[in-house]
């Protein structure tokens, strides 16, 4: 039986294949946060009045190191009070699962072709 030679693959390919990837690398981590599906849901539910570090519930130690990055009680007014905002919607929960279901199937097939390709070249039909 022949050894087996697995198809070559130029150089030219190579570049193309890694500069999808990152695209695609990127794109996967960015493009959430432009759009504003991610990050920035955080919301402030009880705003207060009269910023101190008291009413925002700081003690001397941390109203000290608070100060020691520059903010005063009003600027670290959001950053202290700002909770994150995990309501979703049962419509984008169910494209997400159907969106997951297609990429397995589609991945499954992907490799069953490629398997019996495999299989073909190093074993003949």
């Amino acid at each position: 039986m022949a050894h087996y030679q697995p198809p070559k693959q130029g150089k030219a390919s190579q570049l193309i294949d890694v500069v999808v990837l990152v695209i695609l690398t990127v794109g996967a981590l960015f493009v959430p946060l432009w759009l504003g599906m991610a990050g920035a849901a955080k919301t402030v539910a009880a705003p207060v009045t009269e910023a101190t570090w008291e009413a925002l519930g700081q003690n001397a130690a941390q109203a000290a190191k608070y100060e020691a990055l520059g903010y005063t009680p009003e600027s670290a007014h959001d950053l202290i009070l700002a909770r994150f905002d995990y309501s979703f919607s049962v419509t984008a929960l169910l494209t997400m699962i159907a969106v997951i279901l297609l990429y397995y199937f589609l991945i499954l097939r992907f490799s069953e072709v490629e398997y019996r390709e495999v299989i073909s070249e190093k074993f003949g039909e």
